[in-house]
């Protein structure tokens, strides 16, 4: 279940203030048996095989915000069929922009589902995952996207690069109610000895709802915390940036956007507020750090990003060193863009593993399912892009979990640098219940 606060803050750190979390009709697993059959092999003689991408590329966040999965996965796609494809035929990648919307998504998902008849989903980034039960219905695998919202923890068939052990029934996560590990703030308290965090947030609901989570968190770990609120239309983020300089914070989380990110830094520096880590996420975690934070380089310096996959720029791991090749003609890198090439992967092990007996829906989903790396029923990593994944459907949610995590620091003279090896950076956390 690594959908826990940190892949809360994945999503809904940097766009909080405009989440829209619609899920569509909640239904029982009963209603998603006995429909029609649309698994039937696609047609052999090298036909291509078609996979949908369905990416809020334009929505009120801004142009580029959710787009790093899928310029990963058509960055593997592209590269497999230079190499044959998958038992010599190719993919062939159909994207739809849901512009943001739930009646945008529900229109990509009518067109790559109904219309274009696409094997899988992939890597997907919604703004609003409206057609998310409909995807459901038609069985088809939605591997790989990211948790904005509760969908992933609340329909079969659909599956985040973070994975779920929740029953998926219809009702997100357990009666309503999502879990979280504090394994992000274990890490600083036990490895950077943090003994008192601030977490900063708007006066808005959504802000002020997340801010209460990170909290509490951060005092089941036995933090002291101090809360800093500044007004949503008039932020006073200088005002906010002394007061934590006065009451020592050796960390800085934040529950406000990308924007007010970057102007809490600048007031950081100005005031000469300086800190252990001003902790962002892993949507933040990409090559534009410079610019975005230009204005504040010591604050700029103390950022830490914490995520469950390999740092894109820790190109000593040869699966790194494939993607930043293969991607090396974007303009920037980012995790977001890793993690989208981790999901093309995976479909692609899924594909091949079903090449013999027909490249399915049916045998595609079942592959993710039941976990699979390389076809060995092991939890999934992508060639050791991501912590291992797996699904499962607990009937009752983990009270504690052992849980590891993947941090970097940005360096100016290096860029992200990884902190220890995310397979071994790993604690026994409790799980503490949220509701999305």
């Amino acid at each position: 279940m690594r959908r826990r606060f940190r892949a809360a803050e994945c999503a809904v750190a940097g766009l909080l203030l405009l989440l829209s979390t619609a899920c569509g009709s909640r239904l029982p697993e009963s209603d998603f048996e006995n429909r029609p059959d649309d698994n039937a092999p696609t047609r052999a003689g090298g036909e291509p095989i078609r996979v949908g991408v369905i990416t809020s590329a334009t929505s009120p966040v801004g142009g580029d915000a959710f787009t790093g999965p899928r310029d990963g996965a058509k960055a593997y796609f592209e590269r497999l069929n230079a190499r044959g494809g998958i038992d010599g035929r190719r993919v062939e990648v159909r994207t739809c922009d849901d512009g943001g919307s739930g009646v945008g998504n529900n229109e990509c998902v009518h067109k790559l589902v109904d219309e274009e008849k696409v094997v899988a989903l992939v890597a997907g980034a919604s703004l609003d995952y409206a057609g998310a039960s409909r995807v459901s219905r038609a069985r088809v695998p939605d591997i790989g996207g990211q948790p904005i919202g509760p969908a992933y923890d609340t329909y079969p068939h659909l599956y985040s690069i973070y994975g779920s052990l929740a029953p998926r029934n219809g009702k997100p996560g357990w009666d309503g109610k999502l879990y979280g590990g504090t394994e992000v703030y274990r890490y600083f308290k036990r490895e950077q000895g943090a003994r008192t965090a601030a977490v900063v947030s708007y006066n808005q609901p959504a802000s002020a709802a997340y801010a209460r989570l990170i909290t509490r968190g951060l005092e089941a770990e036995g933090y002291e915390v101090v809360t800093e609120q500044v007004d949503f239309s008039l932020p006073n983020f200088r005002a906010a940036a002394a007061d934590l300089k006065e009451q020592g914070a050796d960390l800085v989380f934040d529950a406000i956007d990308s924007y007010g990110n970057a102007q809490l830094c600048k007031a950081m520096d100005d005031v000469g507020a300086e800190v252990l880590a001003k902790v962002t996420n892993v949507q933040n975690w990409s090559s534009t750090v410079r610019e975005d934070y230009k204005d504040s380089p010591r604050c700029r310096n103390a950022l830490w990003a914490t995520g469950s996959s390999r740092n894109h720029e820790d190109t000593d791991h040869e699966a790194v060193r494939e993607f930043r090749d293969a991607t090396k003609d974007l303009e920037t890198h980012s995790q977001w863009q890793l993690e989208g090439w981790a999901a093309a992967m995976w479909f692609a092990d899924a594909a091949e593993s079903c090449a013999r007996t027909g490249i399915t829906r049916a045998c595609v989903d079942r592959f993710v399912a039941e976990g699979g790396e390389r076809g060995e029923g092991k939890p999934y990593t992508a060639d050791g892009l991501l912590l291992p994944v797996t699904y499962e459907r607990l009937a009752e949610p983990p009270k504690a979990r052992r849980t590891c995590v993947s941090v970097a620091r940005w360096q100016d003279n290096e860029g992200w640098v990884s902190q220890g090896d995310m397979n071994s950076t790993c604690f026994d956390v409790p799980q503490l219940a949220y509701e999305p």
